[in-house]
């Protein structure tokens, strides 16, 4: 059993997961049967994350030169390493989007175009800025959604349920360094990691409703008019409440430790996760029954002793 560290933030490892997208196929992109919608969301937002991820690899392989604190360098080889196994996996999810819906394709493609072009002309300031910026949301939306796992994610397909819990996890863990990066590096312009915010909600948001209409018209929740701005509006209310959590973030000293939903006690299910990973428990698939072991709980239809 690899030894787990107390809080999430430190010591995090690089956990080398690769989960089978057999079951990513036509309807079954929609993962979620609990909430249609919350899945058609997040695959909507996740659809150029693995774009980003490949930024943020640059951005933290050119900053890690400049940085001689040895925790925060083995902290950013940590996050290039988590990263880029995150971009492996959801590089292959989006194929299946694809599948499913015909503009997503392009959508993809222009994700991968902008994000190379940005990362080839970007000053290192705005790669660390603009990756400081990103990891804000990717942090919170990793609590969040955690802690809606019995609203989004209770009756899911068992594969890709696992994916997106190891990928909250693991966005949670590393979601102090880009930040601490930045204050090493440019932390006495205040305003400009306060704009890098804005400028990577702005994008986030634009990225999510190109995508997400396009995803809801597939599945046919546009055809009701009623029914299609119900769906419509979770996704914008989605997008809002993520601007809500990010509120604190724009205090003078403001740190990811000390964000108000993170310093309270830690999401059971976060906690759970790395300690059945840790004991080399197998990740790459939760079902009911498995997310009871996690949690130490009787399994559903069981009884209990």
């Amino acid at each position: 059993m690899r030894q787990l560290s107390p809080h999430p933030m430190d010591d995090f490892p690089v956990r080398a997961l690769n989960f089978d997208m057999s079951t990513a196929e036509g309807a079954g992109v929609v993962w979620s049967r609990t909430c249609p919608e919350f899945a058609v969301f997040i695959n909507a937002l996740g659809l150029h994350v693995p774009h980003f991820e490949r930024y943020l690899i640059k951005s933290m392989r050119a900053a890690k030169e400049k940085i001689e604190d040895p925790r925060l360098r083995r902290d950013i080889s940590a996050v290039i390493g988590q990263e880029a196994h995150h971009a492996k996996n959801f590089l292959r999810f989006n194929e299946a989007l694809a599948r499913r819906y015909p503009k997503v394709g392009q959508h993809d493609a222009e994700a991968a175009a902008d994000f190379a072009a940005r990362a080839s002309r970007d000053s290192l300031k705005r790669l660390v800025g603009f990756t400081a910026g990103y990891e804000t949301f990717t942090f919170l939306a990793g609590i969040i959604i955690l802690r809606n796992y019995s609203r989004w994610f209770a009756d899911s397909d068992p594969t890709l349920k696992a994916m997106w819990v190891w990928h909250q996890v693991e966005e949670i863990e590393h979601g102090a360094v880009a930040f601490e990066v930045y204050q090493q590096l440019y932390g006495e312009h205040e305003w400009y990691r306060k704009w890098m915010v804005l400028s990577a909600l702005t994008h986030i948001a634009l990225q999510t409703l190109k995508t997400y209409p396009h995803m809801a018209r597939v599945e046919g929740w546009l055809r009701n008019p009623f029914k299609g701005a119900a769906k419509l509006w979770f996704c914008v209310h989605m997008l809002l409440r993520l601007l809500n959590a990010a509120l604190p973030v724009f205090r003078k000293d403001y740190h990811p430790r000390r964000h108000p939903i993170a310093t309270t006690a830690q999401d059971p299910i976060q906690i759970a996760w790395r300690r059945y990973e840790a004991a080399d428990g197998d990740v790459l698939k939760i079902d009911h029954a498995r997310m009871a072991e996690m949690l130490r709980v009787p399994a559903p239809g069981s009884a209990a002793t």
